[in-house]
């Protein structure tokens, strides 16, 4: 059997349907807002923080080991110096008692210099040690903001989820009606406006989507329907008050 060729009408109308349905499904993303982004967002955030948490957490048990590296040094110099001061009260010659002098002259040193290295080691463990509690801190607020973001978008999912997936499937069946070329032209012009609009009715003799004004000539022609006529403006595809299934041309949008 020949497919049979539709009407301008029909094309018409099939297109107002696809947009009716499509506005619909957008108005469900509106409602959902930028929650899904927000979301998705302070997921990434807060995997950044908690990266940097570890890089803090292995910064400062690095510090303490430096500080308890010194620290051991420390003690091994006193012990060298409690042996050497031994030592001195058994010394036999000026050039021994030299020696274990320079010796815990060295010791002492040494000991100052861990103490040095531990005093700037204990000022840097406390920079990182202050910048993990600040960091802990945004770290708690992103996650009670992620807790709260997610149960808003749970609460919406679960009102709209169910009617988007129906409208969803409903434009899927709808688009398999319209031509490709048709189609094509619809998807581009919904995608350059942020309402989504790509087919609407003229008010007043004016476009619904950029407001312009309609020549008297062009609105005759939509009301004929005998072709696909576009706003000269805007690019969106006009319809007249009656393919939109409204009762007169005033209440038209």
């Amino acid at each position: 059997m020949a497919k049979s060729i539709k009407s301008v009408e029909e094309r018409l109308q099939e297109l107002f349907d696809l947009q009716q349905i499509d506005s619909k499904i957008d108005a469900i993303k509106v409602l959902k807002g930028a929650l899904p982004i927000e979301v998705s967002d302070l997921e990434d955030e807060i995997t950044g923080l908690n990266t940097r948490m570890e890089k803090l957490d292995s910064v400062i048990a690095d510090i303490d080991q430096r500080i308890a590296n010194h620290n051991e040094n420390i003690k091994t110099s006193e012990t060298l110096i409690e042996r050497y001061n031994k030592q001195l009260d058994e010394v036999k010659n000026n050039r021994e008692f030299e020696a274990l002098t320079k010796e815990i002259e060295l010791q002492s040193l040494e000991i100052q210099l861990s103490q040095k290295r531990i005093n700037e080691a204990q000022v840097e463990k406390k920079v990182k040690t202050d910048l993990k509690t600040k960091n802990t801190e945004v770290l708690d607020a992103k996650n009670k903001d992620l807790e709260q973001k997610k149960q808003e978008l749970e609460k919406i999912i679960e009102k709209t989820d169910k009617e988007e997936k129906k409208l969803t499937n409903k434009s899927k069946k709808q688009r398999a009606l319209i031509g490709e070329r048709l189609l094509k032209a619809y998807d581009r012009t919904r995608k350059a406006y942020r309402n989504g609009l790509g087919v609407v009715t003229y008010r007043r003799g004016s476009c619904g989507g950029c407001f312009n004004r309609i020549p008297p000539q062009m609105t005759i022609e939509i009301g004929m329907r005998k072709e696909i006529i576009a706003c000269e403006h805007c690019g969106r595809v006009l319809v007249d008050h009656e393919i939109a299934g409204i009762a007169n041309e005033e209440e038209a949008a």
